[in-house]
């Protein structure tokens, strides 16, 4: 099992651009892997059309040796309930009222699709060299058509368990998502928070024990930070947060503003926003609610009830009720293009 992750995945450096839905499309994707690392579309709340169009944008934009990274969830949907539903509208009637919202005008949000077969076909004629799956895997047969096209594929573990597993049922490298990392948690086979490390302390736990290459996650946001993560053994980094004020990305002015802030220093693990965890810059609802309170429904289901407040709250220039997911370093974040980003990290890969 080769270590080389350059090879292992087709590109000229052993950097991954995190996929991270909401703040980017296939325009930064396309940036980082002109640059020579891996850039990822996430692609989970993407409609088949939006999603036809995103591929066809990466197809166009990049010579057909290059490679690109199409991240997917494979989480399994929760049935609705309709008792927590209502406990949830009802802790948040009193913002409803303060912002003139009428709860029973809110409709079900469009919620997020695991990767499924209806995907794999409409994906499958593009046949992208990499797909990246966080909250486990799909099943099997899933996973071998994928790499029936050839792609390497790739999936998100937040404690050594999860890394064997993934490795076990057909990953091909394995990305170690440290605590520090913005957006969601990849945890999939036990949602206690207690269970999962930081970066530097999972990197080398993961290399010890898997034959696959470990991609470090989490935290790193300069060529210190990579050089750090290759020193314990990690065979490439992906980094996020830092890309999000890269020209590329379609980051809200909002977002750029927060990220730039004082308040960029603190950030929480929070299920106000979809009902899993994900890490954001703490905001009025987290403060007032409790980033981890238990009313809010399974994800994605949260997502419906607070979408309103957001919409409402943004207009008025406030981000009291916005999910400002960014990672526990976002001293890397600064106004520049995503190429620049990428050739600033390089500087801390091995000669």
């Amino acid at each position: 099992m080769t270590n080389d992750l350059r090879a292992l995945l087709g590109t000229q450096l052993p950097l991954i651009q995190a996929p991270m839905a909401g703040v980017q499309g296939s325009r930064l994707a396309v940036a980082v892997t002109q640059a020579g690392a891996l850039g990822s579309l996430p692609c989970a709340m993407l409609g088949a059309d939006a999603l036809r169009a995103e591929l066809k944008a990466l197809q166009d934009g990049l010579r057909p040796q290059q490679p690109w990274n199409l991240n997917f969830f494979s989480h399994v949907p929760p049935a609705p309930d309709a008792a927590r539903e209502a406990a949830w509208r009802q802790a948040l009637a009193p913002y409803y009222a303060e912002h003139g919202i009428d709860a029973a005008g809110i409709a079900a949000g469009p919620g997020r699709n695991p990767f499924s077969a209806e995907i794999a076909d409409l994906v499958e004629p593009f046949r992208p060299r990499v797909i990246s799956f966080h909250f486990g895997l799909p099943d099997a047969a899933l996973v071998q058509r994928v790499k029936g096209w050839g792609a390497r594929v790739l999936a998100s573990a937040t404690t050594v368990e999860e890394g064997l597993w993934l490795q076990a049922h057909g990953a091909d490298a394995v990305i170690a998502q440290g605590l520090e990392a913005g957006g969601h948690r990849g945890h999939f086979l036990s949602h206690d928070l207690s269970r999962q490390m930081g970066v530097f302390a999972l990197v080398p736990q993961l290399v010890a024990a898997l034959r696959v290459p470990v991609i470090a996650a989490g935290g790193i946001a300069d060529a210190q930070g990579v050089a750090a993560a290759m020193a314990l053994g990690a065979a490439g980094v992906q980094v996020g947060t830092a890309f999000l004020l890269c020209d590329e990305a379609s980051t809200s002015a909002l977002h750029r503003a927060a990220l730039q802030s004082e308040a960029a220093r603190h950030t929480a693990l929070t299920t106000l926003f979809t009902g899993r965890p994900a890490r954001g810059i703490v905001n009025r609802v987290m403060r007032e609610m409790g980033p981890l309170n238990p009313v809010a429904p399974e994800f994605p289901l949260a997502t419906a009830a607070i979408a309103p407040l957001r919409a409402k709250a943004e207009a008025a220039g406030s981000t009291d009720f916005t999910s400002l997911w960014a990672g526990q370093n976002a001293s890397g974040c600064r106004a520049q293009p995503a190429a620049q980003l990428v050739r600033a990290l390089a500087a801390g890969l091995p000669a």
